[in-house]
């Protein structure tokens, strides 16, 4: 039943036409920036050349990218988790959905993966995009694949803190604000923090995205994204279970 629930959400993202405008904007910011860098990389190629480990086409242009795309999806997402539990609340067809034999398990992974599907397209298109760049120079593997794990798992993390805010309302925009609202300030912690050993640092994912930013494939930050995900995930299953409890 998972798997239902998660198609379901999956075909009704690619039926909404607001998706696809969110999708051509998002990819028109995505090839712009690409292709900026790519510019700037190429005017400075000839004094690269001269240095000794000087960084390569993927260092100076993919990591760049995918920290632009981490950032564009922190504000991104909660367009989309908005709706996913808010929205059924707001129609009246929640208490349909948890008077059904589904458990509250199966409806939030159902949606939380239907959701993912389609953020994972999104994502992809970042590394097809950088993958041209092999038809003239090779590319750092391990560094652009590092990214996109990184990148995927960082998306987890912002999903289930707005399926969170999502089952908290029964308003998709309160939702919105709220899931961008709660992003912004774990970012903020982060970025505000003067010493590198403050605790706030922690707390912030893109903090923890920055290890796989650089190429490294830190277990710490990998054991932090399954940790924030898992919690944020059962926090709105017990959200549910209430709802099927007090009504």
């Amino acid at each position: 039943m998972i798997r239902v629930i998660a198609l379901r959400e999956f075909r009704s993202l690619l039926s909404m036409p607001s998706t696809w405008f969110v999708l051509a904007a998002i990819q028109f910011i995505f090839a712009w920036f690409f292709l900026a860098r790519l510019d700037a990389f190429l005017e400075i190629q000839p004094q690269l050349a001269q240095i000794a480990n000087a960084p390569g086409v993927t260092a100076s242009i993919a990591a760049p990218l995918f920290n632009v795309i981490a950032l564009l999806l922190m504000m991104l997402i909660p367009m989309f988790t908005m709706r996913l539990i808010a929205e059924e609340r707001r129609n009246q067809t929640l208490a349909l959905l948890l008077s059904s034999p589904l458990s509250s398990a199966q409806i939030v992974l159902g949606k939380f993966l239907g959701l993912m599907m389609f953020l994972a397209l999104l994502i992809v298109t970042a590394p097809l995009m950088l993958y041209t760049l092999q038809l003239g120079t090779p590319l750092d593997h391990g560094l652009l694949w590092s990214n996109v794990i990184g990148l995927f798992m960082l998306t987890c993390c912002y999903a289930s803190l707005g399926l969170y805010i999502s089952s908290l309302t029964a308003q998709p925009i309160i939702a919105a604000i709220g899931a961008l609202a709660a992003l912004l300030g774990l970012w903020l912690a982060d970025i505000s923090s003067n010493s590198a050993e403050t605790p706030w640092h922690q707390f912030s994912p893109l903090f923890h995205f920055q290890n796989f930013n650089y190429g490294l494939m830190d277990s710490g930050d990998a054991a932090y994204f399954i940790l924030f995900s898992t919690v944020f995930l059962l926090l709105t299953m017990k959200r549910l279970n209430n709802n099927r409890i007090y009504g």
